[in-house]
């Protein structure tokens, strides 16, 4: 075979993009002719796909960053986050259509928003059983899967730097897929062949990370120090050793209950 033809064809391969899910354009959103818009699934095992959405940097796709956003929940969808945070187009509250969003994230990299675990919004799992619980770890393991995946579907993006980011129980999604990430790199150092993502960083926003600490007990605290009730009630959850840790308030009497409604 002719040598340029061969440098043509690996060119091709490098370059390639899920051509196969390009978005081309959505209701009341202007035709994505200037950045890139994909919309499908990432394999995870035989049993599980999560659904993504992709959108490329207005700025300098090649180089910018690639961002993976996490809504949280658990169980909500990452299409809280394109639809009403900080996608190119968002429906505002109380309204029906959409509206360009100059505020976009990917005014200045590459965004792109994953539904886990399976099961959530339109990520889904071909059984009852494969869907019916989760650990932290097991939801870790699968969303690394379907980064790796995602990277082999659009490897022009391999080099680019990589940041995990999200909301919410997020503060657990995303320092457990970095802590993956990074152990599948480390465990991949030596080994050439294989692709490691270019992870630089994560970011959480009003994050949960430890149901001890956060929600509840944090909102206690800080609701009296931002003087919005008074003295006599926090002196109240004190005299009574007020527990609220845990994901459903399981660890306070029936007293505290009563001083918090």
């Amino acid at each position: 075979m002719n040598k340029s033809l061969i440098v043509c064809a690996l060119a091709g391969i490098v370059a390639a993009k899920d051509e196969a899910n390009r978005i081309a354009s959505m209701p009341d959103m202007a035709t994505f002719d200037k950045y890139g818009a994909f919309s499908g699934y990432l394999n995870v095992s035989d049993a599980k796909a999560l659904h993504y959405l992709f959108f490329e940097s207005k700025n300098a796709p090649e180089t910018d960053p690639v961002l993976i956003w996490f809504n949280g929940g658990p169980g909500c969808s990452s299409m809280l986050g394109f639809a009403q945070e900080h996608g190119p187009y968002v429906m505002n509250s109380g309204t029906d259509y959409w509206i360009e969003n100059e505020f976009s994230w990917n005014n200045e990299a590459n965004i792109l928003y994953i539904e886990a675990p399976a099961g959530v919004g339109f990520s889904y799992c071909k059984g009852a059983k494969e869907c019916n619980s989760y650990s932290d770890d097991e939801t870790a393991a699968d969303n690394l899967a379907a980064v790796l995946d995602w990277f082999s579907l659009f490897p022009e993006f391999q080099s680019n730097p990589l940041y995990i980011s999200g909301e919410s129980y997020a503060g657990i999604y995303v320092p457990y897929l970095s802590y993956y990430i990074d152990n599948y790199n480390t465990a991949n150092v030596d080994n050439a062949d294989v692709f490691k993502p270019n992870l630089k960083g994560f970011a959480v926003g009003n994050g949960v990370t430890n149901y001890q600490y956060d929600c509840t007990p944090a909102y206690v605290e800080m609701a009296y120090w931002h003087s919005l009730y008074n003295d006599e009630l926090y002196e109240a959850f004190k005299s009574n050793s007020c527990d609220f840790s845990g994901t459903r308030l399981q660890n306070a009497t029936p007293t505290c209950l009563g001083l918090l409604g």
